[in-house]
């Protein structure tokens, strides 16, 4: 008789799509790698510079989030040294569009949130 430790364990959102996916892309990284991504296949240095004050280790857990989730594709190619090319599935690129509503939206809204925030910070 299976007991509870036989259970597959869930992942945290796997029961809610919506939070599931929010949780992935709505990390302090993920965004900004889809975005890097945009104009094209990168490899890790490239990526690296392009978003600026990632640290190696958290650039590369994202990067494995992201493939892992489907937004990205890993290419490894056998070459001394290796090279390892990043590029935007085709879920990635459809991605993009609500992405960037959700930027835009940030960067216009941004000075209201810092005056909201100011307000609640003093009284």
């Amino acid at each position: 008789m299976p007991g509870k430790m036989d259970e597959p364990k869930q992942r945290p959102g796997a029961g809610c799509p919506v939070r599931g996916v929010l949780d992935r892309i709505g990390d302090q990284w993920s965004l900004l790698t889809l975005e890097a991504l945009e104009d094209g296949k990168k490899r890790f240095n490239e990526l690296l510079r392009d978003i600026g004050d990632v640290s190696k280790q958290m650039l590369s857990k994202t990067l494995r989030h992201l493939e892992q989730d489907g937004f990205i594709s890993r290419t490894l190619y056998p070459e001394v040294p290796p090279r390892v090319e990043y590029e935007l599935t085709e879920m990635g690129r459809s991605f993009l569009f609500p992405m960037k509503g959700l930027i835009g939206w940030a960067e216009r809204n941004h000075p209201e949130i810092i005056r909201s925030r100011r307000r609640h910070e003093t009284g």
